[in-house]
Formats: C-alpha cells, structure tokens, sequence
C-alpha cells in the first residue's frame, strides 16, 4: 500500500510492483457474506423513510459513498450536480477521506441534486446532514435509530451502509460505465484482487477529476435504478433545530 501510493505528478507509479500471490500461497477467502441492496429495496426504504433519514438513503444508493463521506458533506461541498468528497467523519470527528483516491468529485442524477439543494433550503454553512445540535451525525447511531429498526419493518435483511454503495457500483458496472469512472466515483485505485490497477487505467482515472462534462453526461444517462416516490416529502434542516416538513416534487 505505501509503495503503490507514490505516483508522479502524471498519476502514475513511481515504485510498481506486482505481487505473486500464488507463490506467496495466499489464502483465498471464499463464501464471503456481503449483503447489498437490490433497486426494489431501495425505493421501498425511501419510500417509507421521512425526515432526514429519507434523504440520507437517497444520496447514499445515488451516490455510492461511504458513510462516513456522506456525513462529512457540508453546504460547502454542494455545487450543482456534483458534491466534492474534502474529508470524511468517524463518530462525530472530522478526519482526512480514507485514501488520496477517496479526495474527488461525485456527480449525482439531477433529480437527486434537486432534492438535495432543496432539502439544505437556506442553510449556508455547516453540515448537510447533522443532529439536532448541529454537529456531524454518529454512524452507530444512525444504524441504531433509523436503518436497522425500518430493515425490520420492512422485513429486508439486516446490513450496513456498505449495502448502498455496492448497490451503486453494481448499477454502474450493469450500465458499461468505464471501469476508470466507476473508480473515480466511487475513490477506489486499486482493482478488488489487491493488484494494481493497469497502467492505462491509472491514467484515465487521473483524467477523470477533470473532465466533468463527461462525468455529469454518464450519470445523466445511467440513471439511478431505483424509483424515487412522486411526491418526495422530506426534512428541511433550517439554521435554528426546530424543523418543518417541505413537499418537493419531481418528474423522475
């Protein structure tokens, strides 16, 4: 991991090196269990959700980032269609995104862009999503208070917030979106056998952070792949803690 982190000015490693993992006889790890959401889930859990929760779940399966990304986004971060991944907060605590690769750009639907400008309203500064004391949102807590107990409800099986980015990194790999995009969306650089991405993927990953009307076309045209509800009822955050309920509607 240290010597694949050095890249040059080009992106491009300095030191590479590729493992043999046969001769190293590395246990493969099999019948691992890793839950994830399907689309019909997804529109039933938003579709049950209120408040802030609602959107939370939103953002998540439309996005594909991490949780604790997500509730380190702040106003600051929303421009347009897209939020910038700058940090990353861990049971309240802001700290540095998870790798080099985890600092980007996520575009997000126009239709869920809409909602989220609509739902931060006329808050100008702090985080987007927050408690009612206007500090970042506890992961433990979240899961604890709103994902498991309406998983329950619903009678979906019980998993993390790692359900809805493999949810959208499954969307996106169905929909033939280059593998260098889906990386950069999602702030992976390296490829899920452990080995080094290729070179020439490497370099247009790189190219990726710069070429956003490329990136806003493909996730126009990929869509969501799940169904957001035609009266989208969802939390207001204002600046002071007493809250009020807005209507939003969109066309999706």
């Amino acid at each position: 991991m240290v010597k694949a982190s050095a890249v040059n000015e080009d992106g491009n490693e300095i030191y590479p090196y590729r493992w043999n993992f046969a001769f190293a006889q590395v246990p493969v790890v099999e019948n691992q269990h890793r839950p994830m959401f399907n689309g019909h889930e997804i529109t039933r859990l938003i579709s049950t959700a209120n408040g802030q929760s609602r959107m939370v779940f939103t953002l998540l399966a439309a996005s594909g980032l991490r949780a604790g990304e997500l509730f380190g986004l702040e106003i600051r971060h929303l421009s347009g269609n897209s939020v910038s991944i700058e940090q990353s907060v861990w049971e309240g605590r802001r700290q540095a995104p998870k790798t080099r690769s985890a600092k980007r750009i996520v575009d997000i639907h126009s239709s869920v862009a809409s909602l989220l400008r609509k739902f931060v309203g006329d808050r100008a500064e702090g985080f987007i999503f927050r408690s009612e004391e206007g500090t970042a949102i506890h992961q433990s807590n979240f899961l604890r208070r709103c994902l498991h107990p309406l998983l329950e409800q619903l009678g979906i099986e019980k998993q993390g917030f790692h359900g809805f980015r493999r949810f959208r990194v499954t969307h996106l790999e169905s929909a033939a979106v280059p593998s260098a995009l889906v990386k950069y969306w999602t702030g992976h650089a390296n490829a899920g056998d452990g080995s080094v991405v290729r070179t020439t993927v490497t370099e247009r990953y790189v190219k990726m952070a710069t070429d956003g009307k490329f990136r806003a076309d493909v996730a126009e045209r990929v869509g969501l792949g799940f169904e957001l509800p035609r009266n989208y009822v969802t939390e207001v955050v204002p600046s002071v803690p007493n809250s009020r309920q807005q209507e939003i509607t969109v066309n999706v």
